[in-house]
């Protein structure tokens, strides 16, 4: 995901990370990095060849054997005890002959097209889904965090029923960040899958939310390609039964129509939903219909692991990851294209392993081992790096931290790097350091609404208190200042993400990717010759998952 898009440059607080005397400079030679190992490998992997690289595709197998003979080339070793690869146990589910999602109400039956109105999926590995008349209850954010004295649950039984949930956090369009939920600051509690995960635990049969394309972060065009496709959970010993019988999305139109079918004002509910207390409202006499036949096959998806061993303490780790996977074949686009090659969103971050990669090993091993991990089936969930992070190669442990690299943006060099979730963790000021020689800046958020900290392969890695350190490249552009920075980032979001025209042809630009991978290599090669074990922030959430690891060490 392109997570470009900084307004604020404001420097970093300066002595944030635990710098011993012992940590060597930041290396100050430029790097060599090759542009045409950068553009070769991206205009490979988003070749109609590669067929969108979804996992468990034929389009995964000419991925998988493609980086391993990158990594080879460049000059990394078999990162799985010889082998270049981990298996990752996924279940395709694809839903066919979906039904229309039907509503009886008190003023008739409101009934909704797949794909233009909604869409739905499971994620129990069954051959058929069947919502029948199942009672509907608005459920407002759809959160319980008894920590922050917030449960919309509180006081209604949803089980067997169908909740209508709301988007994002109920703080999210507050100006500043802090509060409750943190303000513009997206938390978990305000991501679908989180949504998704609470209605199952709350026993209901079907989840649906609201989609509102401001706190979404992204258009209907997005939730379309990305949902009427093959689906990807982990596989699981009890076929995920504990999971809702159905997921999905509903277009904000349509929802504002049902409530006012069954006598109530969405806006007024919505509005009701952002302040403490709120308890959920059941929709009188409307009862929700819907079936679909799922295509299930099990698949052996593959991670892809390169490491370069340290010259003096090879089992001290600095990993660099980035997905390598996209969305296959999709919804074709007016042109007829029905491949989403996916260029920037992730051939150009899996690209990048290769380059740094590359550079790395010319100029020789670190102290530590450097990591290259490639993971799979980043788009369905983060389920590659998930399943890594619970099954690591390396233990957690003595993994110093990390760096992700999530599609770099191709709008040409900028004067700063957005941060992504800034302020969490210690890596930040190895990040100030590569900053200052390359004489650039950082920036924060100016949407953290979006909620981007929790979007990719770094966050499983968080959440088992891994620090990962996750920026892109800011809006302030060389060329044309923020307003081009701003307008390029937008573009790319309504015209190509998730989307058959985020091609390769589309690039124009390649130096920014450069310029921000001279960033990523310094960092890597500062944590790669450190003695210093970089830690969260005191108070961040995933403080205490690294000091439980690193105790005793």
């Amino acid at each position: 995901m392109l997570a470009s898009l900084a307004l604020a440059i404001t420097p970093l607080m300066a002595g944030c990370a635990s710098t011993s005397a012992s940590t060597p400079p930041v290396a100050s030679a430029a790097p060599q990095l090759s542009e045409t190992t950068l553009r070769t490998v991206t205009t490979r992997l988003a070749s109609d060849e590669f067929e969108g690289r979804s996992p468990g595709t034929a389009g995964e197998e000419r991925t998988v054997a493609y980086l391993i003979e990158q990594f080879r080339a460049a000059g990394l070793q078999p990162g799985n005890n010889g082998s270049w690869t981990q298996d990752v146990p996924l279940v395709e589910i694809t839903a066919s002959n979906v039904s229309p999602l039907t509503f009886t109400t008190p003023q008739g039956t409101q009934t909704l097209a797949h794909a233009d109105d909604f869409v739905a999926g499971s994620y129990r590995i069954t051959p058929q889904t069947r919502i029948a008349n199942s009672d509907v209850v608005f459920v407002g954010y759809g959160i319980n965090a008894p920590e922050r004295d917030w449960n919309d649950y509180a006081g209604i039984d949803v089980r067997g029923k169908t909740v209508v949930i709301l988007v994002n956090d109920p703080d999210w369009q507050q100006v500043s960040v802090g509060g409750q939920f943190n303000g513009r600051a997206m938390t978990y509690y305000g991501r679908w899958t989180y949504k998704f995960e609470e209605a199952a635990r709350q026993g209901a049969a079907a989840a649906i939310i609201v989609h509102d394309t401001e706190p979404a972060a992204y258009g209907w065009n997005v939730v379309r390609s990305s949902w009427t496709g093959p689906q990807y959970v982990q596989d699981a010993a009890d076929n995920h039964m504990d999971e809702t019988q159905a997921n999905g999305w509903i277009q904000l139109a349509r929802a504002q129509a049902l409530f006012a079918a069954a006598g109530q004002d969405f806006n007024a509910l919505r509005d009701r939903a952002r302040q403490p207390g709120f308890r959920a409202v059941p929709l009188t006499g409307v009862q929700a219909n819907l079936s679909f036949d799922n295509s299930v096959r099990r698949t052996m998806s593959r991670n892809v692991i390169g490491i370069l061993p340290g010259r003096t303490r090879p089992n001290e780790y600095v990993l660099h990851t980035a997905h390598w996977d996209h969305l296959g074949r999709c919804e074709a686009n007016a042109a007829g294209d029905d491949i989403c090659n996916g260029a920037v969103d992730n051939a150009t971050g899996t690209a990048a392993l290769v380059t740094l990669a590359q550079e790395h090993a010319r100029v020789g091993a670190t102290d530590r081992s450097l990591v290259f991990l490639a993971v799979t089936a980043e788009e369905s969930g983060l389920l590659g790096s998930k399943y890594y992070a619970e099954n690591p190669v390396f233990p957690l442990a003595q993994t110093v931290g990390g760096l992700n690299m999530d599609a770099l943006s191709p709008t040409g060099p900028a004067r700063d790097v957005t941060v992504i979730g800034r302020g969490k963790s210690e890596l930040e000021a190895y990040l100030t350091r590569a900053l200052a020689i390359e004489g650039r800046t950082a920036s924060d958020e100016p949407t953290p609404e979006k909620g981007y900290y929790y979007r990719s392969d770094h966050f499983s890695f968080a959440k088992l208190g891994v620090p990962m350190l996750y920026f892109d490249a800011g809006e302030d552009l060389l060329e044309g200042g923020t307003a081009a920075g701003r307008a390029a980032a937008e573009d790319y979001t309504v015209n190509r993400y998730h989307g058959p025209e985020d091609e390769v042809e589309a690039i124009t630009r390649w130096d920014g990717m450069i310029a921000d991978l001279r960033l990523f290599w310094r960092i890597g090669r500062e944590l790669g010759n450190s003695n210093d074990w970089p830690n969260w922030l005191p108070g961040d959430e995933f403080r205490a998952a690294r000091d439980q690891s690193r105790a005793g060490r």
